[in-house]
């Protein structure tokens, strides 16, 4: 019989090449409400807050560019202030045609808002 190894080496490797972004702390960003995060490079990300959970998405459209975290948040739905695309901060997909956003791992750490970026 042949045996499988379940687990998944690369995973704990991938994650520690991944770095911590800090966002905020928690009381700065309250339920409903986006914030832009730039990082290192000149790229940015959308971070919101739906009902005290954080998501973070790559912060343009990919339709024209617009900046999501400037856009309309409506439970778990951002949508683009610019032409009306809608994405789901929790996956990245477009609710309006078949595009995708990335989107980036957030967690809280004794009240600050931190995210994984770099390879995931």
């Amino acid at each position: 019989m042949q045996s499988f190894d379940t687990k998944d080496s690369d995973s704990a490797s991938e994650i520690r090449n991944r770095q911590t972004m800090i966002a905020g702390r928690v009381e700065d960003l309250p339920v409903g409400s986006r914030k832009t995060v730039e990082l290192p490079g000149g790229r940015e990300l959308a971070l919101v807050n739906v009902n005290v959970e954080f998501y973070a998405t790559g912060n343009f459209c990919p339709h024209k560019g617009a900046p999501l975290a400037e856009g309309m948040l409506c439970e778990h739905v951002i949508e683009c202030e610019w032409h009306g695309w809608q994405f789901d901060v929790r996956t990245g997909e477009c609710l309006t045609v078949r595009e995708k956003i990335e989107t980036y791992e957030v967690f809280v750490e004794e009240g600050v808002v931190k995210i994984l970026i770099g390879a995931s």
